[in-house]
């Protein structure tokens, strides 16, 4: 982390929101019988119009594009689609995955970007203000995590994937920086990563025997693991650790809506 946490200017920083489908399958989507998660309603409101709420109410945040399959599904929303026909709001298309979807937006928008997920309907301004004023001066690309601990003394009852390194298990908080030209670059990586990940030995062999069973085993450190990343894709990695349990908590299945909506009512 930095020392200081100075704001960047006001609107210079770029924010992408992924909102794309995850096909008609999906537990959230279904639950709420909307064509997109992202367009589930928590506490009446969908979450991505909140997330953009947030990013609106960023004063460095300038340019937000969302990256959606179908521009239809945002513009039915007015309030979006008022945002959008001013030009405040950008809707992009969607790639055949995540990691593809970031990589083209990079190209489109440039860098410094921001990333988050429609999911999230938690994520407040002072969060993602923690986050971009707390990155290392050399870093070319951030991910926000939250300690097991934070998360579960703020959300006991929730249920989240963690990372496990050596010194501490992490939680994604599904806020991401790519802050320099260098980092689409791990863009890449991520998309080759993506592409191996049905290919147990081309993964390995791609990560490192070593480094993959030491993280297995729990010992590879979060130090370590920024090291990996920097060998592979010669970019500067850092970890922002949010001090909100809260902001670990996105809507991944059904569950995840009724906890969201608590939250929020009780805030």
């Amino acid at each position: 982390m930095s020392d200081a946490a100075t704001l960047p200017a006001a609107g210079r920083v770029t924010a992408l929101v992924l909102a794309g489908s995850r096909g008609p399958g999906d537990p959230v989507a279904l639950a709420a019988g909307v064509s997109h998660k992202a367009m589930a309603p928590v506490a009446g409101v969908p979450m991505l119009v909140r997330v953009v709420r947030t990013l609106l109410a960023v004063p460095f945040v300038g340019r937000i594009a969302v990256a959606i399959e179908d521009a239809g599904v945002v513009r039915a929303e007015p309030e979006l689609a008022a945002l959008a026909d001013s030009g405040r709001l950008e809707v992009l298309g969607t790639a055949p995955s995540p990691a593809r979807t970031v990589g083209e937006a990079l190209e489109h928008l440039g860098t410094p970007l921001l990333v988050t997920t429609g999911d999230h309907p938690l994520l407040r301004p002072d969060w993602v203000a923690h986050f971009w004023t707390h990155l290392p001066a050399d870093a070319d690309v951030a991910v926000g995590l939250a300690r097991s601990e934070t998360v579960l003394a703020a959300v006991p009852e929730t249920q989240r994937t963690w990372i496990r390194f050596s010194d501490a298990a992490y939680s994604g908080c599904n806020l991401f920086a790519f802050r320099t030209p260098a980092s689409a670059r791990v863009a890449d990586l991520w998309r080759t990563v993506e592409a191996e990940r049905k290919n147990p030995l081309k993964l390995i062999g791609l990560l490192g025997p070593v480094a993959v069973a030491r993280f297995a085993l729990g010992r590879l450190s979060s130090a370590e693991a920024l090291a990996r990343l920097e060998k592979l894709s010669g970019v500067r990695g850092a970890f922002v650790e949010m001090p909100w349990g809260e902001a670990a908590v996105d809507v991944d299945k059904a569950a995840d809506l009724v906890l969201a909506e608590r939250l929020l009512r009780a805030a």
